[in-house]
């Protein structure tokens, strides 16, 4: 299959991002001249060093996502579970990838981050679009704009909006202890990889799961865009995490570090 500063104003319960080169978190928008995010390049599950690409990248599995209410937030899972941005997408259990660039200057594998986080839920077609992303109940953003993840935790997910809805729900304790097991899994090089993780939702009836990744260089506000074939369809959601079109990006990455 086969693009963002540290400002941003909350708009209901999904962020939408106003691009702007001072950090610092702001209570109301921003305006600037920068380019739309869709002209921006898109390097999701390109193995290799794709043409326009500031790094080498690999791309790994991190198991089948299970959303059978069709409804797939995204979310920094230690701090909006259940009111992340929420996009419809067919019933279903979908593998989840998490792309991955070497940013070393030698590009020997010494200092890996994460560029994208993506949910493929069609691969029998090639990519045609990459569109921002709508979040159910919202409008299309306008010039410079967009919808994403607000990360505080240094981590993204994708989960079933329901099932991350009922638990967000649940007792602190119970919440602490949750995500201290998230946390060891995601430490464990053993699990998924270092950095990531893909674990059950406690008290999910159908089996529903979170499919989480450390957020590239650390908190900040990542863009949350779709793929599509030539008919419109939906081949995949991702969160960009603003590592791979460093140099596309520079004065206005996060500076985030984990």
């Amino acid at each position: 299959m086969a693009g963002m500063s540290q400002a941003y104003g909350r708009e209901g319960l999904c962020l939408v991002r106003r691009p702007c080169r001072s950090p610092g978190l702001l209570s109301g928008p921003v305006t600037t001249t920068t380019a739309p995010l869709h002209s921006r390049p898109f390097f999701a599950l390109q193995g290799g060093r794709p043409e326009g690409c500031a790094y080498p990248q690999t791309f790994h599995e991190l198991g089948v996502l299970h959303v059978p209410s069709g409804r797939l937030e995204a979310s920094d899972p230690y701090v909006s579970l259940g009111a992340g941005c929420t996009v419809p997408v067919p019933p279903g259990s979908y593998p989840v990838f998490v792309t991955v660039a070497d940013v070393s200057e030698a590009a020997d594998g010494s200092h890996p981050r994460e560029s994208y986080l993506s949910v493929v839920l069609h691969d029998d077609a090639p990519v045609a679009a990459v569109r921002l992303g709508v979040p159910e109940g919202e409008r299309a953003p306008g010039e410079g704009v967009w919808y994403g993840v607000g990360v505080d935790a240094g981590t993204v997910a994708f989960a079933d909006a329901q099932a991350a809805e009922a638990l967000s729900r649940r007792a602190d304790d119970v919440l602490e202890e949750t995500h201290d097991r998230w946390m060891e899994l995601q430490d464990d090089p053993r699990h998924h990889g270092s950095n990531r993780a893909n674990v059950p939702l406690p008290g999910a009836a159908g089996g529903e799961n979170l499919a989480l990744a450390h957020s590239g260089w650390g908190d900040g506000f990542y863009p949350l865009v779709t793929t599509h074939d030539a008919d419109g369809r939906l081949l995949g959601v991702h969160i960009d995490l603003l590592v791979a079109s460093a140099t596309h990006w520079k004065d206005e990455r996060g500076d985030g570090e984990r």
